[in-house]
């Protein structure tokens, strides 16, 4: 017997443009039949192992509540609390993970600990987060556009803020699904083509262009997304970031130089009066609370794939 190869996810990166649109596609056939309050569990007797290095709200709630209603079962590990928290090498803990869960998920600091954790794993690891990368919520971001809006191909995302791992994943997303990333930051904060480990791709610079003006990267944009200005492990920043991002929260303004149809996200905690204005997160342009709920579908049906395969609908 010929044992499939694993499949991690670890970046954007690392699906093509068509295990995206069944990964679309399959989302939305799982997220229809929660909502009909139909069973779908093809992941009973399945264990997934939730490791966390930084705090979490929706990563925790939505791969713990998923894999409950996939059929399976999540076990939370935080690393203060586990041998990881003590020095245990990460080499090690896959090799003993991976003997005895199906999939893990890992929240944490440094890109190199998922890869680390991966090379060393038998089992599908998933990035629920990293400072480099964030691609769960950039997958649930794009299903959330397809749902509300359809297909991004061919259109424009305005990104406005810090040049983070949302930033970087959705460049990543842009080459591979066929959009544009508008850019606005303040100086000191922009992108960097040439990030130790992580460089863009050209393909990825080919999607991107920068403004000076976040205005300007607004106009004529299908949607408008940021971030909190500080991320976690920057909390040292923090005052020289409040006053550096000056101008650049996403307002009315904006919003009214975006496409009329443009959508409003953002992944979430947001600080109103900071990076977005309240009237923009709390209006009718925001979608903020769909794009927070379909963290959970999108996870169930990644979850089943790099677990299954794909299945016919």
């Amino acid at each position: 017997m010929t044992l499939k190869p694993v499949r991690h996810y670890l970046q954007f990166r690392d699906l093509s443009r068509d295990e995206y649109a069944y990964l679309f596609r399959r989302t939305a056939l799982i997220k229809a039949r929660f909502k009909r309050y139909e069973l779908h569990q093809p992941l009973v007797d399945r264990t997934l192992a939730m490791i966390f290095e930084k705090h979490s709200t929706r990563t925790r709630l939505s791969f713990e509540a998923g894999m409950h209603q996939l059929g399976g079962a999540a076990i939370y590990i935080n690393t203060r609390d586990s041998q990881l928290g003590r020095g245990e090498p990460i080499e090690d803990a896959a090799q003993v993970f991976s003997r005895m869960v199906d999939l893990v998920m890992i929240r944490t600091y440094g890109h190199d600990i998922v890869e680390r954790f991966a090379a060393n794993s038998r089992v599908p690891v998933i990035n629920g987060l990293t400072n480099e990368f964030h691609p769960c919520q950039v997958l649930a971001d794009v299903f959330t556009y397809i749902e509300q809006r359809g297909d991004l191909a061919g259109r424009t995302v305005a990104w406005v803020g810090d040049a983070n791992n949302m930033l970087y994943t959705w460049l990543q997303a842009a080459a591979i699904l066929g959009f544009r990333i508008h850019f606005a930051g303040p100086a000191g904060y922009g992108v960097d083509l040439a990030r130790a480990g992580f460089p863009v791709s050209e393909d990825e610079q080919a999607c991107l262009r920068c403004f000076d003006d976040p205005a300007e990267a607004c106009a004529g944009a299908h949607l408008v997304t940021t971030d909190v200005w500080t991320s976690m492990g920057f909390e040292a920043e923090n005052a020289q970031r409040l006053k550096a991002f000056q101008g650049f929260m996403v307002d009315t303004g904006m919003m009214r130089r975006a496409d009329p149809e443009a959508l409003f996200m953002h992944c979430l905690p947001a600080h109103r009066g900071e990076e977005v204005q309240a009237e923009v997160i709390d209006g009718p342009q925001s979608v903020v609370w769909d794009e927070a709920e379909n963290r959970l579908h999108v996870q169930k049906a990644l979850m089943e794939f790099l677990l299954l395969g794909q299945l016919p609908d």
